[in-house]
């Protein structure tokens, strides 16, 4: 699966950005069913500067956060807390964009006492599963993509991030 990674903060070379992202994209396909190798995703890496501008601009709150995702397209499913249609690998295969931001992750890792790997990669999986479509708006979408996120991270050697 080529997830692409562009590098802004050269703290996530230390990190190892673009190999969580990759690991953690392919999990999120594979236990969706989907073959990894046939979808696209591009991440970017960077301060909490720049995420706050993403964050005021895409969402209308001006102050930095951990994660933002931007689906290619809309895939949400029409049923609170039903899974969405997974992506026809015959269409686009750009499942869409993702930004994080080096300071608040590694500042939230520090706080919950996680090694800075494990949270990053709980946060790739979670933005990796809203470019399909899930999304936590609802109580009972939010518990779906709560069990999901356990499950992946668990596959992958994770600890369950909500303990």
């Amino acid at each position: 699966m080529p997830t692409e990674t562009l590098i802004e903060d050269v703290r996530w070379h230390e990190a190892g950005l673009a190999a969580l992202a990759e690991r953690a994209a392919a999990a999120t396909l594979a236990h969706l069913g989907l073959d990894p190798g046939e979808w696209h995703v591009s991440v970017l890496g960077c301060d909490d500067a720049r995420i706050a501008v993403l964050n005021a601009d895409f969402r209308d709150k001006p102050r930095p956060t951990n994660v933002l995702s931007w689906p290619s397209e809309e895939r949400a499913a029409a049923t609170p807390g039903k899974a969405p249609d997974p992506p026809d690998p015959q269409g686009d295969t750009e499942l869409g964009d993702i930004a994080i931001a080096f300071d608040t992750c590694a500042r939230e890792a520090d706080g919950a006492g996680r090694p800075l790997a494990d949270h990053v990669t709980h946060l790739l999986v979670h933005a990796t599963l809203h470019l399909l479509g899930y999304d936590h708006e609802d109580a009972r979408d939010a518990a779906l993509m709560e069990r999901l996120e356990v499950a992946i991270l668990g596959e992958m050697g994770i600890t369950d991030p909500y303990i």
